[in-house]
């Protein structure tokens, strides 16, 4: 069995490590430019049209998540890297040349496709080949560094012009595909591979029968929090803030950099926690309690420093990413891994529109805070019912199929 100490020396470590930094950087980049970006094009909506952006992108990585996660099971994980990064990268360095929101929220949206297959098929491959004692260190390891990217994307946008911030997201990705050259297939994948016996990849696959759906629709829930907090609270904690009476000007940017630097933190600690009680279920229970413990001093802050302060705890609840995505890969055979684990999270980011969708029509009869504090207790509910009926998949072993 290898020893905690030679995890970190392991190389799939830290190429996805450094993989999801750049996919964070380029993730959470609107969200921290949003308010310069479009008062530069002119336009005078920006929660609307921001808010429109955000959904587009959230879109194109829904529907990215199901196609990356398709051909890392056909083709392989290590080819759905290369080429999500290829286009995700050529896709933000076109968003630095946008002139009006019609081509911004295109461009986000094919940069949204490319941005889905990055997560997915990097923790399959570190759930694969590390041993399943392990696992959950290494893909908590990979998250942790990775979620710092939005730490280096709020710096960028304070130095930087934003079309300059997406040219150097463009560019991050493409030196990033050079390093990918060096990452093998795991063995799983390739024992997957020789046997033409067994159906690969087939998404329908995951609706063949109610046991499966249902695992498949609970793994999904089970992270709905984090985009809740992000795409919701935090993007449009300016908003919330005037209503909550507070009259210091509160940057989201820095809302960002808090929560994801809290996150990056959680989710070193969530591995470690889950290795110490043997379960990923329990460890998730102990962060949605701190999520919720976040929301609340969000909902009733009175100054911009108690609003910060409550981003940085509901962001080290939400550093539970790796964990949740990793419950995704150990919940299905090889034959449908790379399919499940990474449609799962872009599943989440997707459901954003449906949160979204929540919060409005409750906005539309209560008010901006009251619609929010709903639309938490909506969401926690979800939460709960979905983890409730998941199995526990700490030490489970992975070579097994999907019939």
């Amino acid at each position: 069995m290898q020893s905690t100490a030679s995890i970190f020396r392991q190389p799939i470590i830290w190429v996805a490590a450094l993989g999801y930094f750049v996919d964070i950087y380029d993730l959470l980049l609107f969200s921290i430019i949003r308010i310069p970006s479009l008062t530069d094009l002119g336009i005078a909506d920006l929660s609307e049209v921001g808010m429109l952006i955000l959904n587009t992108q959230m879109f194109g990585l829904l529907l990215g998540g199901i196609l990356w996660g398709v051909l890392g099971d056909k083709l392989g994980r290590t080819k759905v890297l290369f080429y999500s990064i290829a286009l995700y990268s050529l896709g933000n360095i076109a968003n630095g040349f946008v002139t009006n929101g019609t081509q911004y929220a295109w461009i986000r949206f094919f940069a949204g496709i490319g941005l889905a297959g990055e997560l997915g098929a990097g923790i399959t491959l570190v759930s694969e080949l590390l041993p399943k004692e392990k696992r959950g260190i290494g893909t908590s390891l990979v998250a942790g560094v990775g979620l710092t990217g939005a730490v280096l994307a709020f710096f960028i946008a304070q130095w930087f012009d934003w079309r300059t911030c997406y040219f150097i997201g463009g560019g991050l990705g493409l030196l990033l595909l050079f390093v990918r050259l060096s990452v093998f297939e795991s063995g799983l994948y390739k024992s997957l591979a020789s046997n033409s016996k067994v159906s690969k990849g087939n998404f329908l696959m995951l609706f063949a029968t109610k046991e499966r759906f249902m695992r498949y629709l609970r793994s999904i829930l089970i992270g709905l929090p984090t985009w809740f907090v992000v795409g919701i609270l935090i993007s449009f904690s300016p908003e919330f803030a005037r209503q909550l009476g507070i009259v210091e000007s509160i940057d989201p940017g820095i809302g960002i950099m808090v929560s994801y630097s809290a996150i990056a933190i959680g989710d070193v600690a969530i591995g470690l926690l889950s290795q110490r009680l043997k379960s990923r279920k329990h460890a998730m229970h102990v962060f949605y309690i701190i999520t919720m413990i976040g929301m609340l001093v969000f909902f009733t802050a009175s100054s911009a420093l108690q609003l910060y302060i409550s981003t940085g705890i509901m962001g080290f609840g939400t550093g539970f990413w790796a964990v949740f995505v990793t419950i995704g890969a150990e919940n299905f055979g090889t034959n449908l891994r790379a399919t499940a684990a990474t449609s799962i999270p872009n599943m989440v980011r997707g459901s954003l529109n449906g949160i979204t969708a929540l919060f409005l029509a409750l906005n539309a009869k209560i008010t901006y805070v009251n619609a929010g504090i709903v639309t938490a207790a909506v969401v926690m509910l979800i939460t709960y019912w979905a983890i409730s009926g998941l199995q526990e998949t700490f030490g489970r072993d992975l070579d097994f199929y999907e019939e």
